[in-house]
């Protein structure tokens, strides 16, 4: 067995049937399976999934799990030398597959690769990778620079701004949503920190390989459709679990003399944005983003001290 595909489904059931059909019509190695882990979800996923796909391994969770932890089965589970991390909300296109693992062993010392991805209309999504937090990183978004100047690479350093994702590359963090690790380095990491429900476990993973002394690469060859935030549909509830995940990635990477001062920094992004939209509601502009803004700030002890 080559490769193992985990995939985590969570109320999208239509995605979900889509993202297997994508991968088993283009994929076309000798040898590979499919690990399905359902959180519970309410939407008879699993049901449609053990009917159209019997060949996938499919494990019914009774509860939800998170991102983190559902990977953690399913890697329990995989057999195969490689696994790949591809979220249910993703189309595989053009044999992008094949293309990362070909990507993989040419490059082995990277440890973690990672392919290009798209919005639906074709247009570049450029979260298939980011780079990691810093001071003047933190900086940029708690003004909104790096809103206003996304094209910038000096004032969007996460969102390695101004980079198409058109060449090969080392980044810092390979997104989960398409993320290929041998499984050998995968167990010598542990997996996933489940303390990370969602969002921030591949930065995590990624920067802990780093320490290893791997570098993760992206390809443009590996192309997918990620569509993105399809099972979290509440943005404020999102924006919190986002936070909380940055701060625990700034409280468990950084150094411990600049922690204070990374988390403080992170706690000016939503406080900025309340301010901006406070006054913006004074002209009738943008009341929605008020609402969804004040109650991340209201939910601060929900991300600060985690």
């Amino acid at each position: 067995m080559v490769l193992s595909v985990q995939v985590t489904s969570y109320n999208t059931r239509e995605l979900s049937l889509a993202c297997l059909h994508s991968a088993f019509e283009r994929t076309h190695l000798a040898a590979f399976e499919v690990i399905v882990v359902d959180n519970a979800s309410t939407d008879d996923s699993a049901d449609a999934i053990a009917a159209e796909y019997p060949q996938v391994r499919l494990i019914r969770s009774e509860r939800n799990l998170g991102f983190a932890a559902a990977n953690n089965v399913a890697a329990e589970h995989a057999s195969a030398e490689y696994l790949l991390l591809l979220n249910p909300d993703t189309v595989v296109l053009d044999s992008a597959i094949e293309k990362l693992l070909a990507f993989a062993r040419r490059n082995p010392d990277a440890g973690i690769w990672g392919g290009r991805t798209l919005f639906a209309d074709g247009s570049l999504n450029p979260a298939s990778c980011w780079g990691r937090q810093t001071i003047r990183s933190l900086i940029c978004v708690a003004t909104g620079l790096s809103s206003l100047l996304r094209g910038s690479s000096l004032f969007n350093p996460e969102g390695y701004g101004g980079w198409k994702r058109d060449c090969e590359r080392e980044v810092d963090i390979v997104s989960g949503c398409f993320l290929l690790i041998r499984r050998e380095l995968w167990e010598r990491l542990g997996g996933f920190d489940e303390r990370f429900f969602m969002y921030g476990e591949d930065a995590d993973l990624c920067l802990r390989a780093r320490k290893l002394g791997y570098r993760p690469m992206i390809t443009p060859d590996a192309t997918i459709v990620h569509y993105g935030g399809v099972s979290e549909k509440v943005r404020a509830e999102k924006l919190v679990r986002l936070l909380a995940a940055k701060t625990m990635l700034i409280r468990k990477h950084w150094v411990p003399s600049r922690v204070g001062i990374g988390v403080r920094l992170l706690a000016v992004w939503p406080l900025s944005r309340l301010i901006a939209y406070s006054v913006l509601r004074c002209v009738g502009v943008r009341r929605d983003a008020l609402s969804v803004w004040r109650e991340v700030w209201h939910r601060k002890r929900e991300w600060y001290g985690s």
